[in-house]
């Protein structure tokens, strides 16, 4: 049977490459960091390269990157650290609708420690107005969040020009660059960010490695007490193989990004059209250009997209419905809900998202086989009505 990967949104294959410069850090340069013989000083160095090749891919300084677990704990670090840090100038942070339950969540938990959240809005394509952002501060806002992309539309947010209004309002500004660092060109002094997080598995590096750009003289508040790590902003002992793992996905990147773009583009427009062409009552969902150059979100009406990913998955292609995150919840995405889809047709939601080692013959294949999915499911569906 022939097996397809369509769910890079939620993790992708580790880079060969990659791999082959973790694994010595498994056995051979084992020593802890922080360790003050030959052994440590090896681990360290690997970690120095690492902060390095992060901070060039996002266009940092080095002592600007902070290594954490994941884009979670990157999330949570950028929100509750700088509010925590800062609640004596104010405790009103700015997001928007759309955001990732890291970003969601975080924001709940601050708004119980007597914090201020303003959720923003956003249009039918999931487009955050910077306007908006404008009227929404005030002289007690700390921070504004917003996501670069979303993992379930794909939406690429006008970041630059949000940028440009926290600056000139003294405001700090965070975004969450897991869906686009690696995968599109980010450089954090162009954006105009004062924070930023990404994960390695969104760019063919190891899961369990995160990062977090934090501008120079922005103050974070750890969020865990322990040792001197991370310049005594994150404690614990160092995940190296992994951090070396990131600054390799991270070098490559830099090198590839622009060839990964060329190569995903034609594949994710191919699958759009093809989509709406061969199945009727399907509604792409996102921008259908200024969107991740490997993301297709769709709406199937008339059927839940659980069951159409059991049967994609019974013919070897794997793909997602809405996040990885929020797709095993028994309600519609909330990201769905925010750019106007009504709860039925958010239940059909079906995510695609593209790799470099996918090839038109994948796209070719689930163009034939999801079809006659849909007229299954659709016939047993009551709701559905052929015209």
């Amino acid at each position: 049977m022939r097996r397809v990967y369509l769910d890079h949104v939620a993790t992708a294959s580790v880079h060969p490459q990659v791999m082959e410069a973790m694994l010595p850090y498994f056995r051979d340069i084992f020593g802890n960091p922080q360790s003050l013989h030959d052994f440590g000083e090896e681990a360290r160095g690997a970690i120095e390269e690492a902060r390095g090749q992060v901070a060039d891919l996002i266009g940092a300084r080095r002592e600007e990157i902070i290594f954490t677990s994941c884009g979670t704990e990157s999330d949570n670090m950028a929100l509750k650290g700088v509010a925590l840090a800062h609640q004596k100038k104010g405790k009103h942070i700015i997001t928007s609708q759309i955001e990732h339950h890291a970003i969601m969540h975080s924001a709940r938990t601050l708004e119980k420690w007597g914090f201020d959240v303003t959720y923003l809005s956003v249009d039918g394509c999931g487009f955050v107005d910077p306007q908006d952002v404008e009227k929404a501060i005030t002289k007690e806002t700390i921070l504004v969040s917003i996501t670069h992309a979303s993992n379930e539309i794909g939406t690429i947010e006008p970041i630059a020009e949000i940028g440009k209004i926290t600056r000139e309002k003294g405001v700090y500004f965070h975004i969450d660059a897991v869906q686009t660092a690696g995968q599109i060109p980010v450089d954090v002094n162009e954006l105009g960010v004062d924070l930023l997080s990404l994960a390695a598995q969104g760019f063919y590096g190891p899961k369990g490695a995160g990062a977090l750009y934090v501008r120079k003289g922005v103050r974070v508040t750890p969020l865990m007490d322990g040792g001197i790590q991370e310049s005594g902003k994150r404690a614990g002992t160092e995940n190296v193989p992994a951090i070396v793992g990131l600054g390799k996905a991270a070098e490559l990147a830099q090198k590839e990004v622009v060839e990964r773009i060329q190569h995903l583009e034609p594949l994710r427009d191919k699958l759009m059209k093809g989509l709406v062409e061969r199945i009727d009552e399907v509604l792409i969902t996102g921008h259908p250009q200024k969107r991740l150059p490997g993301h297709v979100s769709v709406c199937v009406r008339y059927i839940e997209g659980e069951s159409m990913l059991m049967f994609l998955n019974m013919q070897g292609v794997a793909a997602s419905s809405g996040s990885t995150c929020t797709s095993k919840a028994l309600k519609a995405s909330h990201v769905l809900a925010a750019i106007g889809i009504p709860a039925a047709d958010a239940q059909g939601s079906l995510l695609f998202t593209l790799g470099q080692d996918n090839q038109e013959e994948d796209v070719d294949y689930v163009l034939e086989i999801l079809p006659p999915i849909v007229q299954r499911l659709r016939e047993m569906s009551p709701l559905y009505h052929k015209k």
